[in-house]
C-alpha cells in the first residue's frame, strides 16, 4: 500500500534525487534515475559561481536546472497531496478499496502541500529571476562588444 502523505513528503524533500519515484514505481523507474542529473548539474553551477564569479556563462545556464527541478518536485508533491483517495488508490493501490486509509488526506499531507507551495514557489521565482537577469546582462555585454 502506497501512502499519499509519505509520497508527498518524499517528493518535496527528496524529489530532486528521485526518492518519490522509487517509492511509488520501484527501483527500475527510469525517471527516478534521471532526476539526479539536473540536480547535480545545478549544484555544479553553484560551485562554478563560487570558483569563477557571477559572470561565468555556464553557471547561469546550470543553476536554474536545480531550481526548476526542485520546483517541479514541489509541484508533484502538491499534486500527490491534492489527489482524492479514489484517484490515489486507483492509481497506486489498485487492489485496495477506493476509500482505503493510505489514500486519505490528513494534517501531515496538508503540511506537505503548504511547505511545497511556499518553498517551491520561492525557488521557482528565484530561478527565473536569476536566469533572466543573467541572460539580459549577457545580451548587454554582447551588444557592447558589437558596438565597439
Amino acid at each position: 500500500m502506497k501512502n499519499k502523505t509519505l509520497a508527498a513528503w518524499l517528493a518535496f524533500l527528496g524529489g530532486p534525487l528521485g526518492l518519490h519515484r522509487f517509492y511509488l514505481h520501484g527501483p527500475a523507474d527510469l525517471l527516478g534515475w534521471l532526476l539526479p542529473i539536473p540536480t547535480a548539474l545545478g549544484l555544479y553551477g553553484i560551485e562554478r559561481v563560487q570558483q569563477y564569479g557571477q559572470d561565468d556563462l555556464w553557471s547561469w545556464l546550470l543553476i536554474p536546472l536545480l531550481g526548476f527541478t526542485i520546483a517541479g518536485c514541489a509541484l508533484r508533491a502538491i499534486l500527490y497531496g491534492l489527489a482524492t483517495p479514489e484517484q490515489w488508490n486507483a492509481r497506486f493501490n489498485p487492489g485496495a478499496s477506493p476509500e482505503a486509509r493510505p489514500g486519505c488526506t490528513n494534517w501531515l499531507t496538508i503540511g506537505a502541500i503548504v511547505a511545497s507551495l511556499m518553498i517551491g514557489t520561492a525557488i521557482l521565482m528565484a530561478s527565473l529571476a536569476f536566469s533572466f537577469q543573467r541572460y539580459f546582462e549577457y545580451q548587454i555585454e554582447e551588444a557592447r562588444k558589437i558596438s565597439q
